[in-house]
């Protein structure tokens, strides 16, 4: 990795990233927010598609970087741990959102759907990281399957959306997922708005990959532990600045969509790291923290789906203190593993 940056530049590199993303991540969920309504496609599905694969794009350029500069372990830790960490952020929107418990507000049949997707895509990299020699050329087969699995969701979650078959109960605490801000913009305009914000996310992203990778070579930090932890935190920013706007504004729903939908995308890095992860499979070079780091996160990811599904009326529910100490044990977990 010759053209690592040093650890001041990179450590200057997270500072701007951070910096930048926090206003980028509010325009974000307003700009959501009001497409939500005029696409017709409802908050979950909106927050799926315009927050989830938006705010994913600093984590894919992160991933990109860490796979092509060699190191496996970074590339396959940081879509894991994005899914990880956004999750943590649900925790955090929890004390914002006083009313109730925010999983109980945020009632979606497609919230719980991609919540059990997510588990499914999450438990195919186990088993290729069980079969690492398992390669077409130097990707593994099973690397090609989860975004055919991404899009057959997304197919499941608009038919879902137009024919449900069940749905939750309505209390006085359940949010209306129709609430949206008010604007004089064209829809036009909207789209435009959207692709300019992403294109910022995605160069923040290049840069926190570099630097990220900087930190590593320069501290000596396992690179999988760095991967799950410190560039996931910066990269998923805009996930939490979104999410913490998203229910500020009462959009609720679409805040937690953004969350699990953007979980729900960030796992198809977990290919696109194993395409630019050109010496072998990934698998073969991740080691036995990538199984610890995908175990917590399918764990994290289950917790979720119990909270959407119990409905704790309390303001923290179970979901809200479990979440948070499965991270922080899965992390440990996975220095001990290396």
């Amino acid at each position: 990795m010759n053209d690592t940056w040093t650890l001041l530049p990179s450590v200057i590199g997270l500072a701007v990233a951070v910096v930048v993303l926090v206003p980028v991540g509010r325009r974000l969920a307003t700009t959501a927010d009001q497409l939500s309504e005029r696409t017709g496609l409802g908050q979950a599905i909106a927050g799926a598609i315009f927050l989830g694969a938006v705010t994913s794009l600093s984590g894919i350029l992160t991933t990109i970087a860490g796979a092509a500069g060699g190191d496996a372990g970074f590339a396959i830790a940081n879509p894991v741990g994005g899914v990880a960490i956004q999750t943590v952020w649900l925790a955090i929107a929890d004390l914002v959102y006083r009313r109730t418990n925010l999983e109980h507000a945020g009632a979606s049949l497609e919230n719980i759907l991609q919540a059990l997707l997510l588990m499914a895509m999450l438990s195919l990299p186990v088993i290729a990281v069980a079969t690492p020699d398992l390669a077409w050329g130097w990707v593994h087969p099973i690397s090609l399957l989860i975004p055919p699995l991404y899009i057959y969701g997304l197919v499941l979650l608009r038919g879902m959306r137009n024919t449900p078959m069940w749905s939750p109960r309505i209390t006085r605490e359940t949010s209306d997922e129709e609430v949206a801000q008010p604007t004089d913009r064209s829809t036009g305009h909207l789209w435009a708005s959207l692709v300019a914000l992403a294109a910022v996310v995605a160069v923040v992203g290049w840069v926190i990959g570099k630097a990220g990778l900087g930190v590593v070579q320069a501290t000596g930090w396992p690179s999988a532990v760095t991967g799950f932890t410190l560039t996931t935190a910066i990269t998923s920013l805009p996930e939490l600045i979104t999410l913490l706007a998203a229910v500020r504004m009462g959009s609720v729903t679409l805040g937690i969509g953004g969350i699990v939908g953007g979980n729900v995308f960030d796992t198809i890095m977990i290919t696109i790291a194993d395409v630019f992860y050109t010496p072998s499979t990934i698998y073969t070079a991740a080691g036995p923290a990538a199984l610890v780091l995908l175990g917590g996160t399918a764990l994290i990811t289950a917790t979720l789906a119990l909270g959407l599904v119990v409905r704790d009326r309390r303001g923290i529910g179970f979901e809200g203190i479990a979440i948070p100490g499965i991270y922080v044990g899965t992390v440990l977990l996975a220095i001990s593993a290396i």
